[in-house]
């Protein structure tokens, strides 16, 4: 069989091949409304997809996933036609969207909706300030599809049987108070613009954004976060104004000695095609930079042939790969998890394998607010009961932060031990005691 190639990309009319669209023409498939109008909302609508795509066994693992899952669906025509249909349950793209029971693993005792705990560096609805020079600002809370391991779960998408979200209406009465805060205080400096998907801004709103930060002297950066590009293309190929707002932006930016780019979320190759490689390149061409930030995913890309081939083709389209995410421990999807130890020889795998510019961090964003940190970075690392202990000084200088690995990777001593609420309490630190951890042997 040959070997995957990064120089090259799915093409023609890939999505006929998909029995649902063999009769859709280029025209429609590329009309960003034609994916918006025919993406699959509901639970009951995608299984009324898959009872023609696939057999009754897998429809009724799909069925009983939904009961566990914490995202509702939205997946896109362009998303449903790269999925392996043949075989479903190896598929990099159905993983991420589509839920089965049979891949369920119980959540780490430590899992929770909000893992970062951004709700409590929130001083307004829809503004994270955790960073004192940085913010996250949240102006939507919808998408153009929804990930199932989504890190804020708590707020983004509809109500499911598990989880009431979070609101984060899209209005400009709840964004006038931001943009006051953030005039306010100086030292913010760096605007990461996400939500939700600014993919579901109308260009009007786009701009009007864009405007109020641009008029703050203070604020020197600001990024769209979208994963759009990876999950609908034709969008840039098909919405010019949409286009038109952010290259504006972008130029008039440089001309104010700011900078303004676009932070996207690929995390397989599967996910690349030639209208991503075309979209892309509009954005490149009028020199609006382009970064990616993959979540490692177990069974998605957590090989080191996997994430290899992915980081070269996005490198190859100019898009910089920037962070390789440890999976958040977010309720719902402890199947998706990997342990540090993993993680670190997977960096040592990669490195090498690409010019040094467009080597990612590998970082976990540290559980209850600690912040990114470098995946080599702990102070300490029990392997044994999968406790990793880290440090975050510029967020609080005495606080002690941890990771804890899947319970699958642990030994069947140590999984009893989280298992049992007394014993757990014996084994989590203290995030003010000189102790880093109580060693599994004692």
């Amino acid at each position: 069989m040959k070997n995957p190639n990064h120089r090259e990309f799915i093409s023609d009319y890939f999505w006929q091949k998909c029995s649902l669209f063999e009769k859709i023409s280029k025209e429609e498939f590329l009309d960003y409304q034609f994916q918006i109008r025919n993406s699959v909302y509901s639970q009951d609508s995608l299984l009324n997809f898959l009872k023609k795509l696939s057999n009754e066994d897998f429809i009724t693992d799909v069925k009983n996933g939904f009961s566990k899952a914490s995202m509702s669906v939205r997946i896109s025509p362009y998303l449903l036609s790269l999925i392996n249909w043949d075989n479903p349950y190896e598929d990099p793209i159905r993983k991420q969207f589509i839920p089965v029971a049979s891949s369920y693993e119980e959540d780490h005792p430590q899992s929770c909706f909000d893992s970062l705990s951004e709700q409590k560096d929130s001083p307004l609805n829809g503004l994270i300030h955790r960073y004192p020079h940085k913010v996250l600002f949240l102006p939507l809370d919808v998408c153009p599809v929804y990930c199932r391991f989504c890190t804020r779960s708590y707020a983004i998408g509809a109500d499911t049987s598990t989880l009431s979200k979070v609101n984060f209406a899209l209005s400009k009465k709840r964004w006038m108070p931001i943009f006051e805060y953030l005039k306010k205080h100086s030292e913010i400096e760096d605007v990461v613009i996400s939500g939700g998907d600014i993919y579901m801004l109308p260009p009007h709103f786009i701009r009007f954004i864009g405007q109020e930060l641009l008029q703050i002297e203070h604020i020197r950066r600001f990024r769209f976060a979208t994963k759009g590009l990876s999950v609908m293309p034709m969008k840039i190929l098909t919405h010019p104004e949409w286009v038109e707002e952010i290259i504006s932006l972008s130029l008039q930016s440089r001309k104010e000695g700011k900078e303004i780019c676009i932070h996207t979320h690929f995390n397989s190759v599967n996910e690349i095609t030639s209208l991503t490689k075309e979209a892309v390149n509009i954005f490149f061409q009028a020199g609006v930079p382009i970064r990616n930030q993959s979540v490692l995913i177990r069974g998605v890309n957590d090989s080191a042939n996997s994430l290899s081939l992915l980081l070269k083709k996005l490198s190859f389209i100019n898009i910089e790969p920037y962070y390789v995410y440890q999976h958040d421990m977010v309720k719902g999807v402890e199947e998706f998890r990997t342990s540090i130890a993993h993680t670190q020889d997977l960096e040592k795998q990669i490195r090498g394998t690409l010019t040094g510019f467009h080597m990612p961090r590998f970082v976990v964003d540290l559980p209850k607010g600690g912040g990114k940190r470098e995946i080599h970075s702990f102070e300490s690392y029990d392997k044994d009961l999968g406790i990793s202990v880290w440090k975050s000084p510029n967020i609080d200088k005495e606080r002690k932060y941890f990771y804890f690995d899947p319970l699958r990777n642990l030994s069947a001593l140590a999984q009893k031990k989280w298992r049992i609420s007394a014993e757990r309490k014996k084994i989590i630190p203290s995030q003010k005691s000189s102790e880093y951890f109580i060693s599994s042997k004692t």
